[in-house]
């Protein structure tokens, strides 16, 4: 269920359950299940404004967590290869020709020279938040070695999303197939699936919102027939009793 929706007048915005929000300010926090949306509700940054800061992100996954010695024995034992360690077209680092990374560096017509002009390296981060969520090490530490100090910022909406995730597919099969889902490939299938930790109360209710208007689609419950929903209810079950779970 994408968090990506836009506004009347075209701004996009993130979407946090029924809460307009913005990527990732504040984010969940990990070992504070109370406050997980509050701070998310204070500022709401274009989607052009987060993409620097999960850029920010990149870059400090890429030249210096996956280097650190602490980050690839989390890495080893949840058992996902960082980019250095990717046997085709390792990433070393986030510079193309220049040494300074290329994200930072301002436009100018007399640099563009295709020749010598290499493009950034781009590694996407979420492979990595959902090989932490699913095994229980999305924690405060573990999120702020991969990512860097400001991850709430970057990467706080991704995280959250994936915990929301990790829950609706927990929902949706047995054991087997959600660990089916999380296995990257033979080499990096995920060796254990850990229950979400430090959950609050509006955590739940938030996904559990979220949720219902899934199970709503299902039912084809929209636009006019869609039902109304209210703070503090659970909301649409669907009509097969299931509650969402397959039979």
């Amino acid at each position: 269920m994408s968090p990506l929706r836009f506004t009347e007048n075209g701004t996009p915005q993130f979407v946090y359950g029924q809460r307009e929000m913005s990527a990732g300010i504040g984010g969940y926090t990990p070992g504070n299940p109370n406050s997980n949306f509050k701070s998310m509700q204070e500022h709401q940054p274009t989607i052009l404004e987060w993409y620097a800061e999960y850029q920010t992100c990149q870059r400090y996954f890429v030249d210096h967590a996956q280097h650190d010695h602490a980050v690839q024995a989390v890495a080893a034992l949840i058992n996902i290869c960082l980019p250095f360690q990717w046997a085709a077209g390792p990433a070393m680092k986030s510079t193309g020709y220049f040494s300074q990374p290329v994200y930072t560096i301002p436009y100018s017509p007399q640099m563009v020279n295709y020749r010598f002009q290499e493009p950034p390296v781009w590694v996407s981060l979420v492979p990595y938040i959902r090989r932490l969520v699913v095994t229980g090490m999305d924690r405060e530490e573990i999120m702020r070695s991969f990512f860097g100090n400001n991850w709430q910022k970057g990467v706080g909406f991704v995280h959250e999303t994936e915990r929301f995730n990790f829950m609706y597919t927990a929902k949706s099969v047995g054991w087997a197939e959600a660990k089916v889902q999380y296995d990257m490939s033979p080499h990096e299938s995920v060796p254990f699936l850990s229950p979400l930790h430090d959950v609050g109360i509006s955590e739940i209710e938030s996904a559990e919102r979220t949720w219902s208007r899934w199970l709503a689609m299902e039912d084809w419950m929209l636009g006019p027939r869609a039902p109304e929903w209210h703070e503090g209810v659970p909301g649409y079950s669907g009509t097969n009793g299931t509650n969402g779970r397959r039979p």
